[in-house]
């Protein structure tokens, strides 16, 4: 048996929750039930998750869906999406309040408040986005549990101090068909984000692998040699300018942890107050200590990397229609852009 592992959240990290695994049958392999032959070969499988796994089509053999009961031959080709996060944890229900944007007896699209981590991990086990939606979804059916519904619907996440949009499965068929789709990167995806420095080009397109940081691992690095890390390309075009800061609109051709960080700040424009690189220092303006003071009140109005999931589409798993959803910038980058409008304007009155 060939094996090769294309991981969709690998050390190098991932927004997306899954990764693919394929499998070349053996030219000597006997006839034999492909749930049985998943368990011999997949660690911590139990016969049941893979049956279930199987029903939802999260398994493709020649690229087509099979049944359990399915028997493999030499020469197949398997394709398998599985869960994978190291530092997930139990997700415990907790009725925290939820900004739905839309809701149907298959999906769930939520608007993410910022300084919310979205799924329980190492030194997070409460108060996340996850919690609160196992919560909701028990009030649905009381039944629900992940042998039913994998990591209750949860295909995809952005950071603790991201604002925005974000889509869950209430279904393990959906949960195929969207982890489907973040896969093969048809989900649109636009971000709003607030940079340091001038952006001279009005759009552009940034193609860098992203990979951990080589000396701090809880960062991550662009490196355009593409000898290192995973593809990545970010989509920019700028929105307004202000001077010192810049307004712009990155959309996601691929899903790397921390990507449209690393890719901007790559390109000399870290985003603002964006601590874990750098951006929370005056990167860009002038001397003087009433400049100085008015960039510390902004950091007060936004104190979180001005980053804003904006816009998320993608076919529904269900009907098969097209669905784009928008969400409005929260309040505190509103205040934060506003200001910085108002200082332009100041300042080129006083010039």
């Amino acid at each position: 048996m060939n094996t090769e592992d294309i991981q969709i959240m690998p050390e190098a990290g991932n927004e997306n929750l899954y990764e693919r695994k394929t499998f070349s049958i053996d030219k000597n392999q006997e006839p034999i039930r492909i749930d049985k032959w998943l368990q011999m070969h997949l660690e911590n499988a139990s016969r049941n998750k893979i049956q279930k796994g199987i029903e939802a089509g999260f398994l493709t053999v020649n690229g087509k869906i099979v049944k359990s009961n399915y028997k493999i031959k030499p020469g197949d080709e398997l394709v398998l999406l599985s869960y994978t996060n190291p530092e997930y944890a139990e997700v415990k229900a907790e009725p925290i309040p939820l900004d739905i944007v839309y809701e149907d007896d298959t999906i769930l699209v939520v608007n993410k408040p910022a300084n919310m981590v979205v799924h329980p991990g190492v030194g997070n086990y409460t108060g996340t986005l996850l919690n609160g939606v196992k919560y909701h979804l028990l009030q649905q059916n009381e039944n629900v549990d992940e042998d039913e519904l994998p990591r209750y619907g949860l295909v995809h996440r952005i950071d603790k101090n991201t604002t925005g949009l974000l889509v869950l499965a209430k279904t393990a068929d959906a949960a195929a068909h969207l982890a489907k789709q973040f896969f093969h990167h048809t989900v649109q995806r636009k971000y709003v984000a607030l940079v340091w420095g001038n952006v001279e080009e009005n759009e552009g397109t940034i193609n860098a692998h992203i990979a951990r940081h080589q000396q701090y691992r809880k960062m991550f690095a662009a490196y355009p040699d593409g000898e290192t890390g995973k593809h990545a390309i970010t989509h920019y075009r700028v929105i307004e300018r202000f001077n010192y800061v810049t307004l712009v609109e990155c959309v996601l051709e691929t899903g790397r942890t921390h990507q449209i960080r690393v890719h901007m700040k790559h390109i000399g424009h870290t985003l603002f107050n964006d601590y874990e690189y750098g951006g929370d220092k005056i990167l860009k303006g002038t001397i003087y200590s009433k400049y100085k003071q008015f960039v510390e009140n902004c950091f007060e109005v936004c104190n979180r990397c001005a980053l804003h999931a904006k816009t998320l589409g993608f076919v529904h798993p269900k009907t098969s229609k097209e669905l784009l959803f928008n969400s409005e910038l929260p309040t505190d980058m509103q205040q934060l852009i506003e200001k910085w409008r108002n200082y332009v304007q100041h300042k080129n009155i006083t010039d």
